[in-house]
């Protein structure tokens, strides 16, 4: 597989064409300057030593050098090995609460930008662990699959928002139930189910989902957010906040006594995230005092980078339009390889 670590040095190659046009036009003036001289058959004729064809040789070889210039800052790299490693870890599958109470700033910056902070730090410490990603509110999907590829983990986080689910609310025993479902079939690892929530569980059903997922084997850590004094929810920066029917603005709170709860009837642990690192740590902790098991994760080499080979390339590119003088050879140039044939 070929690919480039830095494409957008391709917008350089823009300049080609404006240099092709300034060497166009140049070429036009000193035709033009010429002709004031005299005729152009005489000239050239006058002008033996002067060659059409070697500057347009050497400009063209050193638009090849440019090009190659460009592709090297590119940085070139191939690789498609791809290898199955075996490794010690558990399975661990995140669910976030991403409902518009989340949008509350009861906890700096906001609930749901402190949960991203959580996840991020908590993928940060995983080794050889794999991890997937659920969002839900009023319904649940798979963010991203269980995978052992933290960056992409990462990379999915950045693009969580409460937008990305039409329907409002908070369904914490659906995103329970889809985890339990998204696990892989190695039963050996153990596996982990984290929610991060407000405890504001609009449908019910959480603590049945729970009690589900602790005969199946799995733990459902509950990750609270927020706070009890609760705050407003802001619908979209600078437009007021949220109301109710009545007019009055509607206050979320944090329900820790539902987290606990659940978390109990998951044969897991609640921790109040009030703390980013201290919670994460509690997390980590819990986590590692499961058992681990045997994990088959694909891994994809690491690219090769290329840009040495374009640059031998270019270097010779470069030695070769040097040796090449713009005017005839004047060794060489009573030399003739097709001599025309006199008729008697």
């Amino acid at each position: 597989m070929f690919r480039f670590e830095n494409p957008i040095f391709f917008w350089l190659l823009l300049v080609i064409p404006l240099l092709v046009f300034v060497r166009y036009a140049h070429i036009q003036h000193r035709k033009k300057k010429l002709r004031r001289f005299g005729d152009m058959n005489l000239l050239n004729e006058m002008m033996e030593d002067v060659s059409r064809y070697r500057p347009s040789v050497k400009f063209w070889l050193l638009m090849a050098v440019l090009v190659l210039l460009i592709i090297m800052l590119a940085r070139p790299q191939m690789g498609s090995k791809i290898s199955r490693e075996k490794r010690q870890g558990i399975e661990v599958i995140i669910a976030m609460d991403i409902s518009n109470s989340m949008l509350a700033k009861d906890v700096v910056p906001s609930r749901l930008e402190k949960s991203k902070l959580l996840v991020e730090n908590l993928v940060d410490h995983f080794t050889n662990d794999k991890v997937g990603l659920i969002v839900y509110a009023g319904d649940a999907f798979i963010q991203l699959p269980i995978t052992s590829d933290y960056v992409s983990a990462k990379m999915f986080l950045q693009n969580i928002t409460p937008s990305l689910i039409a329907t409002q609310g908070t369904d914490i025993g659906e995103a329970i139930r889809l985890a339990m479902n998204s696990f892989t079939q190695d039963e050996k690892a153990g596996k982990a189910i984290v929610v991060i929530t407000d405890g504001e569980d609009h449908e019910g059903g959480a603590l049945e989902a729970a009690k589900e997922a602790k005969k199946c084997g799995f733990k459902v850590f509950i990750l609270g957010v927020g706070t009890s004094a609760g705050a407003p929810i802001e619908i979209s920066e600078g437009s007021g906040y949220l109301t109710d029917n009545a007019g009055e603005t509607v206050m979320t709170r944090l329900n820790e006594n539902m987290c606990k709860e659940i978390a109990e009837a998951g044969s897991g642990t609640y921790i109040h995230v009030d703390n980013t690192s201290i919670a994460q740590e509690r997390l980590d902790d819990e986590i590692a005092k499961m058992q681990k098991g045997e994990l088959t994760s694909v891994i994809y080499s690491e690219y090769d980078e290329q840009f040495q080979a374009v640059g031998i390339i270019a270097l010779l590119l470069l030695i070769l339009e040097i040796c090449i003088l713009e005017r005839k050879n004047p060794m060489l140039k009573n030399v003739r390889l097709f001599k025309k044939e006199i008729k008697k």
